[in-house]
């Protein structure tokens, strides 16, 4: 399907890979794995085509279709939702405007042989309807956007009033819906929540086309791929095996490598050590100069670049009461939409725990309100004996002083640390050599949360609360933090979708789901376990209770709702455009009178009869304009409260 040949690319003269050899086939499932730096991302965009390799050749089967998501935010805007979704399934538009073509021409007088080739030409299309699953593509779109976790309600929401990670969402909804024959997906879980994530991994599972997938979530990656490709020391290896069995097979490849190594360092000395000894020694000239070539002759073994094991440990922290914190009968809501009401929850000393459920349930706002870093609207929270607090989200990293290096940033905590402990720690964030004196100001969203991190290790709290840390971090960067939390002696409430990073941590479980908060008394396995059960319970319930003829009638009937709200947006969908548009000449136009009104009212204006004349003229004309304007919103506002009084009485029949 596409096929890499002799493919380099290297970046200020350092190759970041050298002649590699790929070939992706129709049903292959490939995790892109390497060092942070290797090339992973580059290697996506080169495939697709947005990035172009400095030498070789990328081969493409012809008519291929490939579909890529990248890490960096993609924004939507000026549609709603599912018509932004829908609008990308460029097939499914192309055949509805070629239908609508041929339709308004069998309207038109012509000739018999026009009429009959419109109708074979309308036929055609009608079977490729048919073979792409044309009528049933609304359905589709309804259930992948709500597998990655879109509310009914937002549907007609404009894309634009979604934040970065729901952004995200979108894109992926348009690759699921796309029918690519290859999909291309950097770091596809860094916006998911735990419900999405096993959505779409059951989603991927099941996909037909082929995968290619960078991510550092390793269960995600374990259950959905079959095979291993590794960039590694500027070269591609293949491994027929997902990630777990590659990472066995790779430390047995890198104590062999080390060995070899070792062998060939031996024998390289021993040969340099000949060299020298009988340098000047005529009757040992012929085998000085032999060695020398075979020394020449080398091709030396390169080892892996290993990170420095590094055991990074909290501060002892001071021990706090039995009961750290305790929330009483917690009322929180923005607005109309009321997070919590009457929450009642409390921590006990060393809990580590993990919050779990859908976004938008109300993890990060309980995290907050434990940390203190927003208000409730009744209720009490009670901080117990002794308790310090430490807290972690990305918005926290926007708090950074700017002015300060990184370095600089993490000496205020870590007063006990010598600079050498201070560089180690920060090394494990990805932060080497010079890379610590950069100032905060310049560092991106991602290395800003990774200097917040470091400092949280830094912290005395014996209380802390990270809301999902994991995720601008690489494997072995989570596996330093994974491990320091471990030990950590305090209590720890964690806000995070990464399973793995989960697993040997937390030993309770809060599920926010729908306003409520549901205790688990086990870690994350178990959850997961007493999840599945309740909701294969659920189904269970659900298909006893319901009856075939049921099933029809609602199936029908649901057809028929998205009938008539597809009518209802076609019949208004312009004059909704049309009123926005009056709406913002009106709001103008107020603010030009109020501007007005204000400089006719001034001394400089009124006393200059020509200056005051012209403002007068331009206050009259507004006005005028402001009244022809406001006639036409109100006729177009009723005309379209008309069309939805109409489309209620629909409703109510159905």
């Amino acid at each position: 399907m596409i096929d890499l040949q002799n493919v380099s690319v290297q970046f200020s003269g350092d190759y970041l890979f050298r002649d590699i050899n790929l070939r992706i086939n129709s049903k292959d499932r490939l995790s892109l794995v390497g060092a942070n730096g290797a090339g992973k991302t580059t290697l996506l965009k080169i495939i697709y085509g947005i990035q172009q390799a400095e030498t070789g050749k990328i081969l493409k089967q012809k008519s291929i279709s490939i579909g890529y998501l990248p890490q960096e935010i993609i924004s939507h805007s000026g549609k709603p939702l599912f018509d932004e979704v829908k609008s990308s399934l460029v097939t499914i538009n192309e055949l509805a405007i070629r239908e609508k073509e041929i339709t308004e021409l069998l309207a038109n007088e012509i000739t018999d042989d026009e009429r009959d080739e419109l109708i074979y030409q309308l036929g055609a299309i009608h079977h490729r309807q048919e073979d792409i699953g044309y009528y049933g593509i609304d359905a589709e779109i309804e259930k992948v956007l709500n597998g990655l976790g879109f509310k009914e309600a937002e549907f007609r929401k404009l894309t634009e009033e979604f934040s970065g990670g729901w952004q995200m969402r979108i894109a992926l909804a348009k690759l699921l819906l796309a029918n690519h024959n290859l999909l291309l997906l950097d770091e596809p879980t860094n916006h998911l929540d735990i419900d999405s994530l096993e959505w779409l991994t059951e989603y991927l599972q099941n996909f037909e086309g082929a995968l290619v997938i960078i991510s550092h979530d390793r269960r995600f990656v374990n259950r959905v791929t079959e095979k291993t490709v590794e960039l590694y020391l500027h070269k591609v290896f293949f491994f027929n095996g997902n990630y777990e069995a590659f990472l066995k097979y790779k430390e047995e490849r890198d104590t062999q490598l080390e060995h070899q190594y070792f062998l060939q360092q031996k024998k390289i000395k021993e040969t340099e050590k000949f060299i020298e000894r009988f340098r000047y020694k005529s009757t040992k000239a012929r085998q000085v100069q032999s060695r020398v070539k075979q020394l020449e002759k080398i091709d030396l073994i390169e080892l892996p670049d290993y990170e420095e094991e590094i055991n990074l440990k909290f501060p002892e922290p001071p021990s706090s009461g039995v009961i750290p914190i305790e929330l009483k009968n917690i009322k929180k809501a923005y607005g109309n939409n009321v997070v919590f009401d009457e929450l009642n929850f409390q921590l006990d000393r060393n809990d580590k725990v993990a919050f779990i459920g859908p976004n938008g349930a109300g993890k990060s706002t309980l995290a907050k309100i434990i940390a203190g870093v927003i208000d409730f609207d009744s209720g009490k929270k009670i901080l117990g004996h002794n308790t310090i607090l430490s807290y972690y989200a990305q918005e926290v990293a926007d708090n950074l002083d700017p002015e300060k290096d990184i370095l600089q940033s993490v000496e205020d905590i870590g007063e006990n640390k010598t600079i050498a402990q201070l560089r180690s720690i920060l090394g494990s964030f990805l932060f080497s050599g010079d890379d610590v004196f950069k100032k905060i100001q310049v560092l991106s969203g991602g290395e800003k949360s990774r200097v917040a991190l470091a400092k949280i290790l830094l912290t005395k709290a014996n209380l802390i609360v990270l809301d999902e840390p994991t995720n601008h971090l690489d494997y072995s960067s989570k596996l330093v933090l994974q491990k320091a939390l471990i030990d950590f002696k305090g209590t720890l409430v964690l806000v995070s979708h990464d399973v793995d990073f989960l697993k040997p941590i937390v030993n309770k479980v809060f599920e926010i789901r729908e306003k409520c908060v549901q205790f688990y008394s086990g870690g994350i396995e178990y959850y997961l376990d007493k999840r599945k059960e309740n909701i294969e319970k659920q189904k269970t319930n659900e298909s006893e209770l319901t009856q075939p003829n049921y099933q029809q009638t609602r199936k029908e009937q649901k057809r028929n709702e998205a009938l008539v709200r597809q009518q209802k947006y076609n019949a208004t969908k312009d004059l909704i455009k049309e009123i926005a548009t009056y709406e913002k000449q009106i709001a103008e136009l107020e603010s030009r009178i109020s501007v007005l009104e204000k400089e006719l009212s001034e001394e400089t204006v009124y006393s200059n009869p020509v200056l005051a004349k012209e403002k007068n003229s331009d206050y009259v004309k507004s006005k005028n304009e402001l009244d022809k304007v406001f006639n036409i919103w109100t006729d177009h506002t009723e005309k379209l409260e008309a069309i939805n009084k109409s489309f209620e009485s629909e409703e109510i029949k159905l």
